[in-house]
């Protein structure tokens, strides 16, 4: 087994540039299966996205599929905040 599958107890060796992509693309799976059925945070899907959730899992690093999930709850927010200052800005444009 790969790098991923080691306990915390052991030192793992550095994730291969196939490692990495295999991981990247797995996630980017998973996240489109999300999108598909409108859930933001991962895990709150039920059963809708198991098999694309289990290769993810499979091929990623806890703490890369921690870092990931939380990147892609906080990227939606940051985009919300865009959003809202573009129409203040807009709006501000429009009274001058």
């Amino acid at each position: 087994m790969g790098w991923f599958s080691r306990s915390s107890a052991e030192q793992s060796p550095a994730a291969t540039r196939q490692d990495r992509q295999k991981c990247w693309e797995s996630r980017d799976q998973y996240f489109e299966c999300l999108d598909g059925v409108g859930v933001l945070t991962a895990g709150e899907e039920g059963t809708a996205c198991t098999k694309s959730k289990f290769q993810y899992e499979k091929s990623c690093a806890k703490s890369w599929i921690d870092y990931f999930n939380k990147r892609r709850v906080l990227a939606e927010k940051q985009k919300d905040m865009l959003a809202q200052s573009q129409l203040q800005t807009q709006e501000v444009k429009r009274k001058l």
